[in-house]
């Protein structure tokens, strides 16, 4: 109760809600005020229409996101609406200029819905494709399934500027990078690991489609909705479930996950029990990513036989969480003025983490994670150098991830030649990017 309490009283202190708007450009004189408004607003209009380029020269847009969402897919409360999800908007705003400096807005869409209440792709489209010249990207959240895959491609192909829906891609990029360097402790490849899926949502989907391009063997992969494994003799599976249709026996999670390398969960709470990770092959990786209660509890999942264990919780080591991922991964997208946030751009994200976890800590950045991270600092987790266990990918509030995200993110966007702005020296840029941060 006291949660509620302190959680609505944050949100309605005024000025109500979590985002404003703060002005880059004085407005305090006769003068500022002809500079900002008319007459002297005439200038910058008539430069953008005569090169539409100019936009990015003389307005926000290229450091700008809409965060968007129609809320038929909230956290875990559900099809609550577009109103109801504000808040969660307003909150991924938040996240985007704490951790990146990216200035962005939630915009919620009402009457796309179809008569069952659930979203209207074709109208979610139309609707989003228009916002395309007051933002430099687009960030889909909380759209439901499947209506959320079309959507995304669509859009991709239909606009000039970057679309990620976060749901999909976020926990699939973090998730990646945790499973990379996790493999190597343990001594695995994934191409010859074998996956068990609870959960076959957007989410668990799109991570597992992720691990493919990475490496891992689509008929390693056993996925289970709510009424057991995706298998090829079911008349209830849509486009996206169809593709992991497998031709087995087996019939539940615990048939999935007796003899599987890794756990994935994406799913309902305490659906993994210590008798089926005891089934599992040796050494498994289990993430349980359910929130705010997992499918298994890091302490019961390690006591079962588990290896490493991560949660999307703050209070277990080894967190999956996405801001890891977002704010690094616009702000080297918006960098370069990318036209898109493409799969290359996605494991160079992942490849980012990944590499930071096996780095030496800085001091200064020690001691800021000491002050977020208080216990894990008290048992020496900061001090040591290297992956480890209970350290397989880094905290979120390591100031060096954005920074390096963005430049990966910023190369493969350059590299595969979907950028329209070059860097030439990725270390100056890096620097910048943390120095950016730092000062706000």
């Amino acid at each position: 109760m006291a949660e509620k309490l302190d959680a609505l009283q944050y949100h309605k202190t005024l000025p109500a809600g979590k985002i404003s708007v703060v002005p880059t450009k004085p407005c305090e004189s006769a003068k500022d005020l002809s500079l900002a408004y008319t007459p002297g607003v005439a200038q910058p209009c008539l430069a953008i229409k005569d090169d539409p380029e100019a936009i990015w020269e003389y307005t926000s847009k290229g450091n700008f996101v809409a965060v968007v969402s129609d809320g038929t897919a909230v956290l875990g409360l559900g099809n609550i609406g577009p109103g109801a999800g504000l808040p969660v908007m307003e909150g991924k705003a938040v996240l985007f200029k704490r951790f990146a400096d990216i200035d962005s807005i939630g915009i919620c869409l009402d009457k796309v819905f179809n008569e069952k209440g659930r979203t209207d792709a074709q109208k979610l489209i139309a609707a989003v494709e228009t916002l395309e010249p007051s933002f430099g990207g687009i960030n889909l959240e909380d759209i439901g399934s499947p209506a959320c895959f079309k959507v995304e491609r669509e859009l991709k192909k239909r606009m000039n500027i970057p679309v990620f829906h976060d749901d999909q891609h976020g926990t699939a990029i973090i998730s990646y990078a945790a499973i990379k360097n996790a493999l190597k402790l343990l001594g695995k490849k994934i191409e010859d690991c074998r996956f068990a899926v609870s959960g076959a949502g957007a989410a668990g989907i799109s991570c597992c489609e992720f691990y493919i391009k990475a490496g891992a063997k689509r008929e390693n992969f056993l996925m289970c909705d709510s009424k057991g494994v995706l298998r090829k003799d079911r008349t209830d599976l849509n486009e996206q479930k169809l593709r992991f249709a497998a031709d087995t026996d087996a019939r539940t999670l615990a048939d999935a996950v007796r003899g599987a390398d890794i756990f994935l969960g994406f799913s309902a709470p305490g659906c993994l029990t210590p008798e089926m990770v005891k089934t599992m092959a040796k050494d498994p990786i289990i993430f349980p990513m359910a929130n705010p209660t997992p499918e298994i509890f890091p302490d019961v999942a390690l006591a079962a036989g588990a290896a490493i264990v991560g949660t999307g919780r703050s209070d277990f080591p080894n967190q999956i969480n996405n801001v890891l991922g977002f704010p690094g991964i616009f702000r080297g997208a918006l960098d370069v003025r990318s036209t898109d946030i493409n799969d290359e751009m996605k494991l160079a994200a992942s490849n980012a983490l990944a590499e930071l976890a096996e780095a030496p800590i800085p001091a200064d950045v020690r001691e800021k994670l000491a002050a977020a991270y208080p216990e894990d600092a008290a048992k020496g987790m900061f001090d040591k150098v290297g992956i480890r266990r209970d350290y397989v990918i880094p905290k979120p509030f390591d100031s060096r991830v954005v920074p390096h995200v963005a430049r990966r993110v910023a190369e493969a966007a350059i590299a595969t030649g979907v950028a329209r702005i070059r860097i030439d020296d990725f270390d100056a840029y890096e620097a910048a990017v943390a120095r950016r941060i730092a000062d706000r």
